[in-house]
């Protein structure tokens, strides 16, 4: 039976289905899922639960009343000190945003589990950054992405220029980050951003049906698949051939390979239990 997760926010709902899918859903739709200090909090709170739960095999990031998310609330940064105001001294806050970009945007990619963004509707900003730091984005064919940060005077976080770059390069990223034009769908797929664009229509049953294959594949061969990608952006190629030595030879001793291969033998489709 499917189940809720508490994540302390009004502004962020969480839940895990029948079939392994954690479903995590930025809800402030009056204001295009614009960040509160509530939602993120929720976010790493969800995203540190789904991450070790064993019901878990496939994370959906996405966000209610069809937008994905804004990111910054910049009309609350207009009415309060600015996105570096707040409480905290400045040592306190540049800390505190560091565990919060760790906790969301780094848990996102590091997950030893796929993950998906879910776009209904626009990404900007941060927001932007946290559909970046998925594996895989899905989008409606409508969407536009903008980094948007220039327009309103800051120089970007939770990740987006980093993820940007190792997916266009350093000067499309660039030029992507100097200029924050809106980008719409087509383009995007285009340049690599996105990996599926469907119409309004057909954005469920589109995500639906990766995320289902995703939760139903090898939960331990998808964890270092995951780990070999990501370390090869940053290591060269003796450190990725190493490493991959040492996954493939391991994931060779798994129950869910045997099985597999069997059932490649007997033309039919393995049950993968992450075993």
């Amino acid at each position: 039976m499917a189940r809720t997760i508490d994540t302390g926010s009004e502004h962020l709902d969480a839940s895990v289905s029948d079939d392994g899918i954690a479903l995590i859903t930025m809800n402030r739709p009056e204001r295009r899922n614009a960040m509160t200090d509530g939602m993120l909090s929720g976010l790493a709170l969800a995203l540190a639960e789904v991450e070790t739960a064993t019901d878990v095999r496939c994370v959906v990031l996405t966000g209610a009343g069809g937008a994905f998310c804004a990111g910054g609330d910049v009309k609350g940064f207009a009415a309060g000190d600015g996105a570096g105001g707040g409480g905290s001294s400045w040592d306190a806050g540049v800390h505190e945003q560091r565990l919060s970009h760790r906790n969301t945007s780094g848990v996102l990619f590091n997950m030893p589990k796929p993950t998906i963004a879910v776009l209904p509707g626009p990404a900007a900003g941060a927001g932007l950054s946290l559909a970046l730091a998925c594996d895989m984005r899905i989008a409606v064919d409508t969407a536009i992405i903008t980094t948007a940060f220039a327009r309103v005077g800051l120089a970007g976080d939770y990740g987006g220029t980093w993820f940007l770059t190792q997916l266009v390069g350093p000067a499309k990223a660039k030029e992507l980050y100097y200029l924050s034009e809106r980008v719409d769908m087509q383009t995007a797929l285009d340049l690599g951003i996105v990996n599926r664009v469907a119409g309004a229509d057909d954005l469920e049953s589109t995500w639906q049906d990766v995320a289902g294959r995703l939760a139903a594949g090898p939960p331990l061969a998808y964890r270092y698949m995951k780990e070999n990608i990501n370390r090869s952006v940053d290591g060269d190629l003796w450190t990725t051939l190493d490493l991959e030595s040492t996954h493939h030879r391991h994931t060779g001793t798994t129950a869910d390979h045997k099985q597999a291969a069997q059932s490649f033998v007997d033309k039919t489709e393995p049950v993968f239990e992450g075993r």
